[in-house]
């Protein structure tokens, strides 16, 4: 039996839904449950085994559908730089070298050959790139060989790739995907597909599932109906990652799904399990399908992440210390937090806060810190492993509107912090015990901006007062033992038996 937990994309500022998958690798290897992770998008700006590995995947956990057809195993970069010099040619070249990679330059600068480096102490390579007068034409990427190349070409006054090609470990090509604007075309040694669903379809039967294997849509944009026509004999599981529905537009009569998971619900029928992280959302998504459908789907609880102990702070706490950790996108609103840190440091001197987390809000944040002189007290950390940083620190806030379950909560009361964050679906009202263990916040949407901060910075100042944070640190403790590893496998355990 083999579980398929099917994905698109993944990448260095990575959803929840990922690390949701990261933490169900570590669950299923300890109940030893053989396990795939599918990814179905193209990744070439980096070697996809960077950003598996970085999460916490074993490299024979993954299945690239671009690498699925080809006999090159999913590997870190490790080809050298040496190789490549060896099957230059023309040995006529000047040399420059940067932190980050090495130009060969040819005839006084016309043609030009960039080694990008993985990693530069062993000078190992993952990706090549070919330029003639100043034109990228050619791309090579490299893991422990070359897995991939791409051609470009002049197309109205722009380089565009128009031909990809997909490699054996000896060099011969395992297939070729053509490319002309939006249209692509798959060239099998057998057969020829006409776009990327076709190209899944047959990738997806070419897994030859049996009854014993479980298929886990985590995302299905695009290719759920390729999975739903195709599954059968496994069985079908779809992870509920989000708040499920439109509030604002739902009414006695009608339900307006979220448009992620509007196709799996629409076909709740043909699903074996429909899995969501808290029983809150559990209930109210069963209480939904009695109301608005004539489906009775087998709606299950299963928390997306575990923790393996409860963690304390070797050497106490950093005292008036708050951290946040999630993307750096706008849904998640540490502009807001920033504010209220600013306000409240005028209570609490002492008062620190960490952002850990990368994004596309980077750089509005810097402006934002930058703006207030905050550089001394707020910091920007960056993307990294915080199993054990939470635990150096007082209090977690968090200022997202909506949250399905909340992984950086899970580790943030396993580590015993007293937490902050809005009265809203799901997470939050799961891991925060109003006054208990932190705060609550009352939130509606249309709140105006001025408002939400204040009621986060009085919070921050009221978590300081009389002391209450330290009283607050047990509480999450206890909160975070019905989240430890052997109370989660068991649940695992029990889905996948399909009694």
């Amino acid at each position: 039996m083999v579980v398929y937990n099917v994905n698109l994309g993944i990448g260095w500022a990575s959803s929840g839904v990922e690390y949701a998958q990261a933490y169900r690798a570590e669950l299923l290897r300890k109940i030893k449950q053989p396990a795939k992770f599918i990814f179905t998008d193209l990744i070439l700006n980096e070697n996809i085994e960077t950003f598996t590995k970085n999460i916490g995947f074993a490299d024979e956990e993954i299945i690239w559908l671009y690498q699925f057809f080809t006999d090159i195993k999913i590997a870190p970069s490790t080809y050298p730089l040496n190789k490549i010099e060896e099957k230059l040619t023309n040995k006529d070249y000047e040399v420059s070298t940067s932190q980050d990679n090495i130009i060969y330059k040819f005839d006084g600068g016309k043609q030009e050959i960039k080694c990008h480096f993985r990693d530069m102490t062993n000078k190992y390579i993952d990706r090549v790139e070919y330029y003639y007068d100043g034109n990228l034409i050619e791309r090579e990427f490299y893991s422990y060989t070359c897995y991939a190349a791409e051609y470009l070409r002049n197309i109205d006054g722009q380089m565009k790739v128009y031909l990809r090609r997909f490699y054996n470990e000896d060099g011969s090509v395992a297939y070729e995907q053509l490319v002309d604007g939006q249209t692509e075309m798959y060239r099998l040694p057998d057969q020829i597909l006409y776009s990327k669903v076709e190209f899944f379809e047959y990738f997806f039967k070419s897994l030859n599932l049996t009854a014993d294997d479980t298929v886990i849509m985590d995302r299905s944009t695009d290719i759920g109906p390729v999975i739903l026509r195709n599954h059968q004999p496994a069985k079908l599981v779809s992870i509920v990652h989000a708040d499920h529905f439109a509030e604002n537009s739902t009414t006695d009569d009608n339900i307006l799904w979220n448009n992620f998971y509007e196709y799996e619900f629409d076909n709740a029928d043909k699903f074996a399990a429909i899995v969501s992280s808290t029983d809150a959302q559990t209930n109210l998504l069963g209480e939904q399908f009695d109301k608005y459908t004539n489906m009775k789907p087998n709606l299950v609880t299963i928390p997306v992440g575990a923790l393996d102990k409860l963690r304390h702070p070797d050497n106490g706490r950093k005292r008036y210390s708050l951290i946040t950790a999630s993307r750096l996108a706008s849904e998640k609103h540490v502009d807001w937090l920033v504010e209220a840190v600013v306000q409240a440091k005028k209570e609490i001197p002492e008062l620190t806060f960490d952002i850990y987390g990368e994004g596309g809000e980077r750089w509005k944040l810097i402006e934002l810190i930058n703006k207030h002189q905050a550089q001394s007290y707020i910091y920007l950390r960056g993307h990294r492993d915080l199993t054990e940083v939470y635990k150096n620190y007082d209090a977690y806030i968090a200022a997202s509107t909506s949250e399905g379950f909340g992984l950086s909560l899970l580790e943030a009361v396993g580590s015993g912090l007293a937490m902050v964050g809005f009265d809203v679906r799901y997470g939050n009202q799961t891991f925060i015990d109003n006054e208990k263990n932190g705060y609550l916040l009352p939130y509606e949407v249309g709140m105006q901006r001025e408002e939400v901060v204040e009621s986060l910075r009085q919070a921050i100042v009221n978590l300081f007062k009389d002391d209450k944070v330290t009283k607050m640190h047990e509480h999450s403790y206890e909160i975070a033992k019905d989240y430890l590893d052997e109370e989660v496998q068991k649940k695992w355990a029990n889905l996948l038996s399909w009694k």
